[in-house]
């Protein structure tokens, strides 16, 4: 009797632990904390992070449960994956999403230390690469890659925009090691120095090219969909919390899903939610997460992005990150796939909207879409006030970006836009008579 009632009373003692680590998950009617990770300011992952909090869908799936349990969902914010890696293999925090470049590292980590992850979705992605982005000072020489050489440049070191850095480079034939001095600096710190001039040019990730570019703080350098590689971010889960709650992670992908049909068909009020969240200007999150926008945005893990994910570790693996990755051992797509049911099929088998001009006029809840970038010219030379934001798509690339920071060229009748000089240089080298012309010429010429 004795021994049965200390046995009982040490079981009182015992610690109660939750997914996350930080709440009870015992029996029924216990509390179970669920924490994820998210990046607030990488807007193409907004359908597992900011506009998914927003919208409180996670929350109403898991109250959908109703199997005894009470579920408190914690978000924690950081500006770039590496610190979601380390908290979830900590054991701290149960679902984060990342870049493709960041997901390979949790993968990696995540073996190394006996705390393995698996990509069980995927949020934003560009089929081309364009998702990252070089850019300079505004009124910076340096008009191609090769005039990076001797220069410093910022990024984070093992972030997707890092990888975009390497691989431009490498394919100008300059040594991203030995030609440039990479300084591994997070987004907004690379923002300030790009700024005070301490750096001569920026690589880094959605939303901050974009952003620098619309405060007129930025020009770009480089498009990323240049290299023609798909980039993208997902979700990763760790394996020992799958396991326990398969369900909660189910409920979490169901209301992903639910996310992203809100963002497609509301992209407007998606944008102002976002940046009502973050901070970030709507014009910026609608540039990528638009109708039209430079991110597409579906939960369905793609053979192509998968192939894309293997080609990625050569890169990681070249500059020490990490060592072999067993992409198809990270991939688990099963709950994903039984979350979704039936609409999964769909969802792989679609593919990005096609790029179009976009005005967005101001108080409109809604764009206005020009078969052309010529046509949008000439609707805003005789809309010179009342317009929010124009986009245009990169006539090489298909990038979408804003119409009053793009480089443009006048071929003919044709009014073309790119996003980065070296593409419009490219582009009149091989069009007789083709020229680069002001944004100011450009609208006189379509007005």
């Amino acid at each position: 009797m004795k021994r049965t009632a200390l046995a009982a009373s040490l079981l009182l003692l015992l610690p109660l632990t939750a997914c996350g680590g930080t709440a009870a998950a015992g029996g029924k009617g216990s509390t179970v904390t669920v924490t994820v990770g998210y990046q607030s300011k990488t807007i193409n992952t907004v359908t597992a992070g900011t506009l998914l909090r927003s919208l409180g869908l996670f929350e109403k799936e898991l109250d959908a449960l109703h199997d005894g349990h009470t579920y408190k969902v914690e978000w924690q914010d950081y500006a770039t994956g590496a610190p979601i890696t380390a908290q979830m293999t900590a054991g701290k925090i149960d679902i984060g999403s990342m870049g493709d470049f960041p997901l390979l590292i949790n993968a990696a980590r995540g073996r190394q230390l006996g705390r393995p992850t698996h990509l069980v979705s995927v949020t934003g992605y560009n089929l081309r690469g364009g998702l990252n982005t070089i850019v300079t000072a505004p009124g910076s020489r340096i008009a191609s890659l090769e005039g990076l050489k001797g220069k410093k440049v910022s990024t984070s070191i093992g972030s997707a925009a890092d990888g975009t850095l390497v691989r431009a480079l490498r394919r100008a034939g300059v040594d991203p090691d030995k030609d440039v001095r990479k300084l591994n600096q997070q987004p907004a710190v690379g923002a300030s120095a790009l700024s005070a001039g301490s750096v001569d040019a920026l690589s880094q990730f959605v939303a901050w090219p974009g952003l620098l570019a619309y405060q007129g703080k930025a020009k770009a350098l480089y498009d990323g969909a240049e290299l023609g590689l798909p980039t993208f971010h997902g979700v990763t889960a760790r394996e020992d919390f799958i396991k326990k709650r398969p369900a909660v992670l189910e409920a979490f992908l169901k209301a992903q899903a639910e996310a992203t049909d809100y963002l497609d068909a509301h992209p407007v009020t998606a944008a102002e939610k976002v940046a009502e969240a973050t901070g970030l200007p709507a014009e910026v999150v609608y540039l990528y997460n638009g109708a039209h926008g430079i991110a597409t945005f579906d939960p369905a893990v793609t053979p192509r992005l998968v192939s894309a994910l293997k080609q990625d570790v050569s890169i990681l693996r070249s500059a020490k990150l990490t060592g072999d990755v067993d992409v198809d051992a990270f991939v688990d797509d099963r709950y994903v796939r039984k979350a979704l049911g039936p609409g999964y099929a769909r969802r792989l088998a679609a593919t990005p909207p096609p790029a179009a001009s976009e005005v967005w006029p101001k108080g409109a809840r809604k764009t206005r879409t020009f078969a052309s970038p010529t046509e949008l010219l000439g609707y805003l030379a005789g809309h010179r006030t009342g317009i929010r934001a124009a986009y245009v798509p990169d006539a090489t690339t298909g990038t979408l970006w804003f119409a009053d920071r793009a480089v443009w060229v006048a071929d003919g009748e044709r009014l073309l836009p790119f996003v980065a000089p070296a593409t419009a240089k490219a582009y009149t080298a091989g069009h007789t008579g083709a020229r680069v012309v002001t944004y100011a010429d450009a609208l006189r010429r379509a007005s």
